[in-house]
């Protein structure tokens, strides 16, 4: 009766809600059906059903490989771009609140968010002509000042640091939007009343910035958390061109997928990665929000 009731009152609401539910279902629930997939050894003309069951064998295979190393680049990388990312968004955030010029503010961030709206093929294009050994910019410069030219593209040694510096280099200017609306959202009288104090610029930002930005930032942290097991794809595979002489820094659990199913067809193997990438993901999203719930209860995601 009471959902008949809800019904009745909202019912414009529930049918504007339906068109992003059915994509939910058909996008979301129905493919966990292809989790079995981890279970069996996959063969096309018997079908998911009809495939032969191997219990563990595949995540078996899958730890006697290579997910020691993929866990490792997956994990650290998305540390560093979670601590550092937060630190850089958050600052960004705060300087451009600062800009009284409207003109100016707006300039600015429409210029630190359009490498966001770029694809990672065009990222990759950009980067390659800094990084290709014969022509590349940097090369060319190196070569000008008596050094040997790199070969960025066979040499791991740079790659950790030039990865990190792309992803914020793309990622930054986008999220610093997030907490720059909620900057905004911070009432005036605030300040005002901190000025009147004799607070200066970095005291109002440590006691009245900071901790009006510390629901949002515990929300998005305990998101980015949730996803320290998933990598992004294009950054990974695209900007590096896949290359096998870069793996042991490069390759992380999305790329390790899809490699496994272009090169070898392992649906079972890949699944079963997929699998316990989820799985981490959803355990680690608990795990934060019940330490985020102990500390501050309010701050809490659910």
């Amino acid at each position: 009766m009471t959902f008949l009731y809800e019904l009745r009152k909202h019912g414009a609401l529930f049918v504007m809600a339906l068109p992003a539910l059915i994509l939910l279902v058909l996008f979301n629930y129905m493919p966990m059906f292809g989790v079995i997939l981890a279970f069996k050894n996959y063969n096309f003309y018997d079908g998911i059903l009809g495939s032969p069951w191997v219990g563990f064998d595949n995540f078996k295979y899958l730890f006697k490989g290579d997910a020691w190393l993929i866990t490792r680049n997956t994990l650290l990388y998305n540390l560093v771009f979670i601590v550092i990312g937060l630190i850089l968004s958050v600052a960004l955030a705060i300087i451009l609140d600062e800009i009284r010029s409207r003109f100016l503010s707006k300039t600015y961030q429409t210029i630190l968010i359009m490498p966001y709206f770029l694809s990672w093929t065009i990222v990759a294009l950009i980067f390659y002509a800094f990084l290709s050994a014969d022509k590349g910019i940097v090369n060319q410069l190196l070569s000008y000042m008596g050094f040997h030219p790199i070969n960025f593209y066979t040499d791991m040694t740079y790659w950790p640091y030039i990865l990190i510096f792309v992803f914020f280099w793309k990622s930054v200017g986008y999220n610093s939007i997030i907490y720059l609306a909620s900057v905004t959202g911070i009432s005036p009288d605030y300040y005002e009343a901190a000025t009147i104090d004799g607070a200066n610029k970095w005291q109002q930002i440590r006691y009245i910035t900071l901790p009006c930005l510390r629901p949002i930032i515990i929300i998005m942290t305990i998101l980015s958390i949730g996803k320290i097991f998933y990598a992004d794809f294009g950054l990974f595979y695209q900007v590096t061109y896949n290359s096998g002489a870069l793996y042991p820094v490069t390759q992380v659990i999305d790329t390790y997928v899809y490699n496994g199913l272009v090169t070898m067809g392992n649906y079972g193997m890949t699944a079963a990665a997929g699998l316990y990438q989820s799985f981490v993901g959803f355990v680690l999203v608990i795990l934060t929000n019940w330490i985020v719930k102990k500390v501050d209860r309010d701050s809490a995601l659910f």
